[in-house]
């Protein structure tokens, strides 16, 4: 979503120290190019060496009349193949001129090219990497960051997938390089940066973003990340874990419009497993994707319109009725309206949901 009060904001410099942008590897890494190149340039060169040894009598060094040794074939092919031509050594035979003409020829082009290719390849990554930028500055909107890329973050991001969100609509945003090194490695773009920083924020697009996911390590870093993404996003979706319950107040207060207590959560759990197994069992496959049973969000569709919760294919727990959250046993939640949205109780299907305005996670 674009927002009028962040369309003049300048775009972040990439080069910036503090933060950077990087994108899944669709090809090989320059260094990895390099080395490649170099073998094949490798192995064209010990060919030509190879053929020119093999056809030795057929060539003439004018300084010594004995037939090319191994040395002086290696000596011929890297002068050859180089263009520099010293004409010491020359093909005198007419089957040495013609490998010349057919074969050592052509493997010189070869070398060239890949010696060409090599330097043209480093030279215009840069270039290449910054036309990719900014193309895909100009494409995100509505799209998913993730601050944070630990267990929670990654935990967040499979879901999100799992739900049918395309891995190119995730953004990842985590200081340590070798977690976005990752991360890329998974699919996503990342920015190497801390979370808390507006210009990283930025950097990311978090302020065209639909949802912004705060998933750090620490709550004091989970405030000042939603203080800023609540900043440069005043229509983002900010869901926010945190470690202690006493800081939700807070985090509500600094714009979350949702927060997880991740401790006080997996102790609810935890007891709920103890009293009773199998309620616990139930409750991790109900917040676990794709296995069993799922909580989803949807629309109520026009045949359910004017009925009982009850009445519904999916078992509904509760009601969305504008910004009312209602147990489906509330008097007020009786009659499903059709502007509703209900969340209910669905058996996992074996193909990813698509993300759309009529079925999402909650």
């Amino acid at each position: 979503m674009t927002h009028p009060g962040h369309q003049e904001q300048q775009e972040p410099d990439d080069s910036a120290a503090g933060y950077r942008v990087t994108f899944p590897r669709m090809f090989a890494p320059p260094q990895r190019q390099v080395a490649r190149r170099l073998a094949m340039a490798l192995g064209v060169l010990l060919l030509t060496v190879l053929i020119v040894y093999l056809d030795r009598a057929g060539y003439k060094d004018s300084a010594d009349d004995e037939p090319l040794s191994l040395l002086d074939s290696a000596y011929y092919a890297t002068v050859t193949l180089s263009t520099t031509g010293y004409g010491d050594v020359v093909p005198q035979s007419d089957s040495a001129r013609l490998t010349n003409i057919f074969v050592i020829t052509p493997l010189r082009v070869l070398f060239l090219i890949i010696l060409v290719g090599t330097t043209l390849e480093v030279l215009t990554e840069r270039t290449r990497e910054q036309i990719r930028l900014a193309r895909w500055r100009k494409q995100m909107r509505d799209h998913t960051v993730i601050v944070g890329f630990g267990t929670k973050g990654r935990s967040a991001a499979a879901t999100l997938i799992g739900r049918g969100v395309p891995k190119e609509r995730i953004v990842v945003v985590d200081p340590s390089r070798k977690v976005t090194e990752a991360a890329n490695a998974e699919g996503f773009t990342a920015v190497v940066g801390d979370g808390t920083r507006s210009t990283v924020l930025i950097s990311a697009e978090a302020q065209r973003a639909r949802e912004i996911v705060i998933a750090a390590q620490r709550d004091d870093t989970a405030v000042l990340a939603t203080l800023t993404a609540r900043q440069l996003n005043k229509a983002a979706r900010i869901v926010v874990a945190v470690r202690e319950e006493e800081n939700v107040p807070l985090l509500r207060q600094s714009g979350a419009t949702a927060v997880v207590t991740t401790s006080s959560a997996a102790g609810r759990i935890l007891g709920m497993s103890m009293l009773s197994p199998s309620a616990g069992e139930v409750m991790e496959d109900l917040i676990t994707y794709g296995s069993g049973l799922d909580l989803m969000e949807r629309t109520v569709t026009k045949a359910e319109a004017g009925k009982s919760p009850r009445a519904c294919e999916d078992l509904v727990i509760a009601v969305l009725r504008g910004h009312r959250l209602l147990r489906y046993d509330e008097p007020d939640a009786a009659v499903l309206e059709p502007t509703d949205r209900v969340i209910t109780v669905r058996r996992s299907s074996a193909e990813p949901t698509r993300r759309n305005g009529d079925q999402q996670t909650r």
